[in-house]
């Protein structure tokens, strides 16, 4: 036994996963598999959900754009089914990023980011809370450091897992009564697709961000190992690289201390940014 006691068993617990065709949310989906659990997977692309549910024991899978109430709704839905009729886990893991700037930026990138990293985890917990709110029930939503911390060209993200936070600390209350818990998973810079797409821009190179500073990209591996035992726990945070757990108390003091650390190189990042164009990490469907 380690010395954080026995891990619980994810033998048979029945588990949602948005964001799951690739990432941390594909990762989870295997690993969680492998431990026993369940699993049902939502995201964008088809190919890869059909290969992530194949390696997961042919697990159901749905194509769905978390952004689409209607969609999150019948998804989660047909998921429940597959699974057998009920719920213990719902991980709202769909995310996306872009730079933009704030003043003379693209305002697509603001709402697109926002209808996804927070409209998106809404949509789940309205679609899958009615199946989780029981004893044995678990909601774990994602944020970020960046919920904490906030930088420069980073500001609808940011934004858009600060919120997630607040939703998180909410719904933990709302759920209480029917024994179901809330979970919220705080990530620094992983070596994922998300963050090598998020940050291969001019402007980011320019500023000690993204594996360009002094904390360099930490690796994916215990991340999936820390959801692995958060969720088995059904923790109420869940923290990767460990050092982002005495980060978030200090958050006010970090503040301060990131923008002493990019304001000298605002100026020629400002002026990368307004020049280049950067996409999303995950390209989205047109929306109305």
């Amino acid at each position: 036994m380690s010395r954080r006691g026995r891990v619980p068993s994810l033998a048979g617990r029945r588990v949602v996963i948005t964001g799951a065709a690739r990432g941390i949310g594909a990762l989870t989906a295997k690993r969680l598999h492998e431990r026993g659990a369940r699993v049902a997977l939502l995201g964008l692309e088809p190919e890869r959900l059909a290969q992530i549910a194949a390696e997961c024991g042919g697990a159901p899978w749905v194509e769905c754009d978390v952004a689409d109430r209607a969609q999150v709704q019948e998804g989660v839905t047909r998921c429940v089914e597959a699974l057998g009729g009920g719920l213990e886990v719902a991980i709202a893991n769909a995310g996306i990023a872009a730079q933009m700037a704030l003043v003379d930026g693209d305002p697509s990138i603001w709402d697109q980011t926002l209808a996804v990293n927070l409209g998106g985890t809404f949509n789940l917990v309205r679609a899958a809370g009615p199946y989780v709110s029981h004893p044995r029930g678990y909601v774990l939503l994602t944020a970020s450091l960046a919920a904490a911390v906030h930088l420069p060209l980073m500001a609808a993200y940011c934004a858009s897992k600060a919120a997630v936070e607040a939703l998180g600390d909410s719904l933990r209350v709302e759920l209480a009564p029917t024994g179901a818990r809330v979970g919220v998973a705080y990530y620094a810079e992983l070596d994922t697709e998300m963050t090598s797409r998020g940050f291969a821009t001019q402007a980011a190179a320019r500023m000690p961000i993204g594996g360009n500073g002094r904390l360099p990209i930490a690796p994916v591996g215990p991340a999936i190992d820390a959801l692995e035992r958060g969720i088995a726990q059904r923790s109420r945070r869940i923290v990767s690289p460990g050092w982002t757990r005495g980060a978030l108390p200090l958050r006010m003091l970090l503040q301060r201390v990131a923008e002493r650390e990019v304001r000298p190189r605002m100026a020629e990042a400002m002026e990368l940014a307004h020049a280049e164009e950067a996409p999303l990490t995950t390209p989205q469907p047109t929306r109305r």
